[in-house]
């Protein structure tokens, strides 16, 4: 779901453990970069069990990465797509702690 304005669009996004980053771009050929989740930023990843997330294509596939800035929603295609990128999101914030320690 977008920041400033509510609506929800596709984006692809892009987990990269080396630069610490969880970056988003229009689409599959990463083209035009849209955002930048920075790990040491992500304070949460959880499931939106109180289905928070306004006008959901599909509220039981929605999920909420919670940053010091801003809330991102997102929906992912398949409940094992969500499990393994909530995974993915948590263990690379996780071990970017680990690292600053």
């Amino acid at each position: 779901m977008g920041g400033k304005i509510k609506s929800w669009k596709k984006r692809w996004f892009v987990f990269d453990r080396l630069k610490r980053t969880f970056s988003y771009y229009v689409d599959k050929h990463e083209t035009k970069l849209k955002g930048v989740i920075y790990f040491q930023a992500i304070e949460e990843v959880y499931y939106d069990h109180l289905r928070s997330a306004t006008k959901s294509p599909n509220p039981s596939l929605t999920f909420c990465v919670k940053t010091h800035d801003r809330l991102y929603y997102m929906v992912a295609p398949s409940a094992e797509a969500m499990r393994i990128w909530m995974d993915v999101i948590v263990t690379g914030a996780e071990g970017y702690t680990q690292f600053m320690n």
